[in-house]
């Protein structure tokens, strides 16, 4: 891919080389790639986001669409990485480049490690703010992406469901968890731009706090809800369990600073029913992500271990709901 990859960083920054390919762990549905460019003296710390062997869930945005809301995001004043150039076709598959940020955001040592104590501070009325800016992007600036459905939250439902079948064996507690949001729907509100998978692991950190949002393959059109209840999945707490904000901290200054700046007036017993949705939405994943591996799409072992966190969602799904009564 080297050889590939330097004519067309040559049409962008001129004649150089790649001094640096390697590609990163982690990203479960698309390949991630630190890239150093050399131009004379100057060396361009660049990221690649190219197509993996398959998607998580039904609906996800080509790389094409994921760039484009990119820059979007950056026009918001969203903290991303700087969009650079899409490539239709990297050695046969699509891919886009961004500015290479300094940070972590593996989760396991966002929400462990001392040195991020006070950024772990910083981190939910960060996150809070980011929402905001990202919720607040005109939707006519992204009516290339499907018309939201009315209820948004019926749409979800039903994808989820799609997502159950096609697995094509019985998951009892997945099942009840989408009976249960089937019979208790949720309250209408106006549909935003929802980022889709807003949680620690996609933010990249650094010692004072939040540098930047990433991985935007899931971004559509939906309820401003759903962003708000992901990062209260038990998964994206990382081991943290105690601090049900992505196991950084609590949703009460988090939603507070996010009502403050959307002029919203949501409660965080709303965030009940999509945090149900997003356990159920994680089991699904995990399953369909085993899958690949156990159907010889895409050997890893990395895929092959997912299959096993669907268990834990379903004894969070029924946790949630004992206790919910």
């Amino acid at each position: 891919m080297k050889e590939a990859l330097e004519s067309e960083l040559g049409a962008i920054f001129g004649p150089g080389e790649v001094v640096r390919l390697h590609r990163l762990p982690g990203g479960a549905s698309k390949e991630a790639w630190a890239v150093d460019y050399r131009v004379g003296e100057t060396v361009h710390p660049l990221f690649l986001r190219r197509a993996g062997g398959g998607v998580i869930y039904r609906g996800t945005l080509s790389l094409a669409t994921e760039f484009r809301i990119l820059q979007l995001a950056q026009a918001q004043g969203v903290r991303v990485p700087e969009p650079l150039a899409y490539f239709p076709d990297l050695e046969g598959r699509e891919a886009f480049l961004m500015r290479r940020l300094e940070g972590e955001s593996i989760g396991a040592r966002v929400v462990r490690r001392p040195e991020y104590s006070r950024a772990r501070e910083r981190l939910p009325e960060a996150m809070a703010e980011e929402l905001a800016k990202i919720h607040a992007i005109p939707l006519e600036k992204v009516s290339f992406l499907p018309a939201p459905a009315s209820p948004a939250w019926r749409s979800a439902l039903e994808t989820a469901y799609q997502n159950l079948d096609s697995i094509d064996e019985p998951h009892p507690a997945l099942e009840w968890g989408l009976r249960w949001l089937a019979e208790h729907p949720p309250p209408e509100r106006s549909p935003v731009l929802v980022h889709g998978d807003f949680r620690i692991g996609n933010l990249l950190m650094d010692e004072e706090g939040l540098v930047a949002v990433l991985d935007w393959e899931f971004a559509h059109l939906g309820d401003p809800r759903e962003d708000l209840a992901w990062p209260l999945v038990r998964a994206w707490r990382f081991g943290e369990d105690a601090k049900r904000l992505g196991g950084v901290g609590e949703v009460g200054p988090f939603l507070k600073r996010y009502n403050a700046l959307t002029g919203q007036d949501i409660g965080e017993e709303e965030l009940f029913w999509w945090e149900v949705l997003g356990n159920v939405r994680w089991g699904l994943g995990a399953l369909q992500q085993a899958r690949r591996h156990l159907k010889g799409e895409e050997r890893s072992v990395e895929l092959a271990v997912l299959g096993r966190l669907a268990a834990e969602m379903e004894y969070e799904i029924l946790y949630l709901l004992e206790r919910h009564g």
